[in-house]
């Protein structure tokens, strides 16, 4: 868990630089405009570009992580589940027999 903590951390600092530093380009690129120079407008243009289609990938390929380790947590945890029912068939009978009772007893109130 700690580790997971430590790589969101990371992640979530790798963005902010990211933001920074295309916030930055952006900011350049507003004030060459201000200039009216074309070489120095082309130049800054192609620096903001290049730097949004990386964050742009980062986030694609940091969202695609993401979703992996979601999907292969959830799959652990119902493997979990399906191991524990099939470990202990009559207390899991007995757990469902409980919330069926709770259940039924909350809607019976109505």
């Amino acid at each position: 868990m700690a580790n997971q903590h430590s790589r969101t951390s990371e992640s979530t600092q790798q963005l902010k630089e990211d933001l920074q530093h295309l916030t930055q380009t952006i900011e350049e690129l507003v004030e060459a405009t201000a200039d009216d120079s074309r070489s120095n407008i082309k130049e800054l243009r192609e620096r903001a570009e290049k730097r949004m289609k990386d964050t742009r990938e980062r986030l694609e390929a940091r969202g695609e992580r993401l979703y992996g380790e979601a999907r292969d947590n959830v799959t652990q945890q119902a493997d979990a589940c399906d191991r524990y029912v099939h470990d202990n068939p009559w207390t899991s009978i007995g757990i469902g027999a409980a919330v069926g009772v709770v259940v039924g007893m909350l809607i019976g109130r109505r």
